[in-house]
């Protein structure tokens, strides 16, 4: 019998199980989705997977074993992100790990009973995500990523490696609430830094391109890139247009200055898909979502590269470089 048919044979009575029937099943092969926007060969994709996978592995699941994992990988496209969650959800898994407000948005969308891990969302309650942080409430629950407040922290790391800095750029997403939510608290805060602001959008290469280009031709102007997907899938060209128009740049994420991007401040994504093993562990072993708490980042990282300041011609500070978490010389 074919694979089709025999799923198709069985799904109307398996359907039917009562939920605590399925948790009793201990050699049951499992199944697990994933929902996440970098291609395979993406060096900080990588290290996500295999942290989640690693996680995983110490708690006792192994894909092919006794869990199968489904991957779908959107690449920053919101109409792609519907699809594949979509198709996600019709393969019935047990649990569906996604990444950022686009993936558990889709997610949602498509299901309200397939329980969802996400991480990397930065305000989950203000979306309408989860009820509240203590008590999520619904299907979803996972792990934010930060306040709003951070994105004045950009501006302040911003103003202390080029004080004399009067115009920023910032790269955002407006196709997620998040986008226009940094640009705002960044915004409020502005006047007290003497600067004035230019929102730039990142929804394709040629936008990111042009409007960078545009905004360079000022001197004393700088970079801050907020969080989304299409910044980071795009972080190779930002860092480039950053370098070749002598723009000091701050990012959200370590993964740009491994890469030659100047400086970075934001939380350990790759320990919040080490950690995210442990809530899919939890459902698969019978928890609740509802009753799982969206949990804060323990911590941030700041992140410097000397050998791109030096190519800027800017001198960090010696406070800052004391508080670095890490200094790629």
């Amino acid at each position: 019998m074919k694979r089709r048919e025999f799923i198709t044979l069985i799904g109307g009575a398996a359907a039917a199980w009562p939920v605590a029937a399925r948790a009793q099943q201990p050699d049951r092969m499992r199944r697990i989705g994933v929902l996440t926007n970098l291609v395979e060969n993406d060096p900080e994709g990588q290290a996500r997977d295999a942290a989640f996978l690693q996680g995983l592995q110490q708690l006792g699941w192994t894909d092919g074993r006794n869990v199968r994992i489904d991957i779908r990988r959107t690449l920053g496209d919101t109409d792609r992100a519907r699809r594949d969650a979509a198709e996600l959800v019709a393969l019935a898994p047990d649990v569906i790990l996604t990444t950022g407000s686009a993936g558990v948005g889709s997610l949602l969308q498509a299901t309200r009973t397939v329980p969802i891990v996400f991480v990397t969302v930065p305000d989950p309650v203000g979306a309408g995500y989860v009820d509240s942080l203590a008590r999520p409430g619904g299907n979803a629950t996972g792990f934010t990523s930060f306040e709003y407040g951070i994105s004045a922290k950009w501006l302040e790391l911003l103003k202390q490696i080029a004080p004399r800095l009067a115009r920023v750029a910032i790269l955002r997403d407006t196709t997620i609430a998040v986008g226009t939510g940094q640009y705002g608290a960044i915004q409020s805060v502005a006047p007290s830094f003497g600067v004035e602001l230019s929102p730039v959008n990142v929804r394709d290469a040629g936008e990111i391109e042009r409007a960078v280009a545009a905004f360079a031709s000022a001197a004393n102007s700088g970079l801050i890139v907020t969080p989304s997907a299409p910044a980071l899938i795009h972080r190779n060209l930002i860092i480039t247009l950053a370098a070749q128009h002598k723009l000091p740049a701050v990012y959200f994420l370590r993964a740009f200055v491994t890469a030659g991007g100047l400086i970075s401040y934001g939380l350990d994504v790759v320990d919040q898909f080490r950690r995210a093993a442990v809530y899919v562990d939890r459902i698969l072993k019978g928890a609740k979502p509802a009753d799982l708490p969206v949990q804060a980042p323990t911590k941030y990282e700041l992140t410097i590269n000397l050998k791109t300041a030096k190519a800027l011609g800017i001198e960090i500070p010696s406070t800052l470089l004391a508080r670095a978490d890490e200094v790629i010389e």
